[in-house]
């Protein structure tokens, strides 16, 4: 199944990422294109990420569009199919309610060494990808094209 640019492939985007709590957020870092990993919540639609601050890779998120995503391509289990999608959108600072904390989870204590200091941004979703394998979808979330 791809969904690239089929209506609702973005709500579909938006959904999984909501069972999953990690992913990757793409964007450019000097002219080339970078991936930084961040932990990540569904709140009304958009994305709100949570990243270490020591590494000012936020900066660089901040006002750009941006593309993030995630997959089940470690955690599929036998006979699972693979899922992998993305959302594009602006990406702006977020700050946080209590509870949107509290459903991030706890914080690493340390990141490479050094300590944890969360950033806050907030991705509102203009276009979702999902690519699956198998029948993974259909299967696992009921959803079907």
């Amino acid at each position: 199944m791809s969904l690239d640019t089929q209506p609702g492939a973005e709500q579909l985007a938006v959904d999984l990422l909501a069972r999953t709590d990690h992913g990757r957020v793409a964007t450019t870092l000097r002219a080339l294109p970078f991936l930084a990993f961040a932990s990540h919540i569904v709140q009304d639609g958009r994305l709100l990420l949570r990243m270490p601050r020591s590494y000012g890779y936020h900066h660089a998120c901040v006002g750009s569009v941006v593309a993030y995503g995630a997959d089940n391509l470690g955690s599929a289990g036998p006979g699972e199919g693979l899922w992998s999608v993305q959302v594009v959108g602006a990406c702006e600072p977020h700050e946080p309610t209590a509870d949107q904390v509290e459903r991030f989870g706890p914080a690493p204590a340390t990141v490479d060494g050094e300590s944890y200091e969360p950033v806050y941004l907030r991705i509102e979703p203009q276009l979702g990808t999902v690519h699956s394998t198998d029948g993974g979808l259909e299967r696992r979330f009921g959803h079907t094209s």
